[in-house]
């Protein structure tokens, strides 16, 4: 094995151990640590290719995808912590595809085949599209704050946007504000109850996984906070 590839093999070691533990900031950091010493080491040992990236081997992709689709690639990194743990060629149970974990119909939706989702750059920018989607259906008031914005968004492409929708409208019915997070996580935990969901109000029937999708918000938001920081680190 060429000195390139030990030392390729080192650094994509390093980060799949580290990456891997649960979601922590501490972790994050550590990880960070140990990719740039162990680029640090390439460089020593005169291999001036030996990659070079803060959050992932994808770092280069989501830059440019992300600018192409308007979305903040430590965003974007974020979510593909979250679901895939940079693993590209991830599929779940479900039928999620690779680093972003995309549904084939949403594939179909942009007319991208199925055999063509597990491609990185093609899932990266499929979901950057489905981000672009999701902020236009839900109408969002120009004065929600960003932070309500964003986890709204995230709770859509985790939990669906149909059921989202339900919260929020539910959330309006009752004089509530559908453009805080706060107020539609509650109504996303109240669509369990029968009494709720039963409602002419809910379009999209029973939910129950809003304990799975508030843990998947609160995760997103912490991670892209943690890689904000990491970059402004590096400024």
């Amino acid at each position: 094995m060429s000195k390139k590839a030990v030392v390729f093999s080192i650094v994509l070691f390093v980060l799949i151990t580290l990456i891997g533990s649960d979601v922590c900031k501490h972790d994050m950091a550590l990880s960070a640590v140990a990719a740039n010493r162990a680029v640090t080491a390439a460089k020593a040992a005169d291999s001036p290719a030996a990659p070079e990236y803060l959050i992932s081997a994808y770092d280069d992709v989501m830059r440019r995808v992300g600018e192409e689709e308007g979305q903040d690639w430590l965003l974007m990194s974020a979510i593909a912590y979250s679901e895939s743990r940079f693993e590209s060629d991830l599929v779940s149970k479900q039928g999620a595809i690779g680093l972003m974990q995309v549904m084939p119909i949403v594939g179909k939706q942009f007319n991208v085949a199925k055999e063509r989702i597990m491609d990185p750059e093609t899932n990266i920018r499929l979901a950057g599209k489905l981000l672009n989607e999701i902020d236009d259906m839900l109408n969002l008031s120009p004065s929600t704050p960003a932070n309500d914005r964003l986890s709204i968004i995230l709770a859509c492409y985790n939990g669906g946007i149909g059921h989202v929708s339900d919260a929020r409208r539910l959330a309006r019915s009752n004089g509530e504000d559908p453009n805080s997070w706060e107020v539609v996580a509650r109504y996303l935990d109240m669509k369990a109850d029968p009494a709720v969901y039963e409602s002419e109000l809910v379009r999209y029937g029973k939910f129950t996984g809003s304990r799975q999708t508030k843990s998947y918000v609160r995760e997103v938001m912490q991670r892209y906070d943690t890689y904000r920081k990491m970059v402004a680190g590096r400024s």
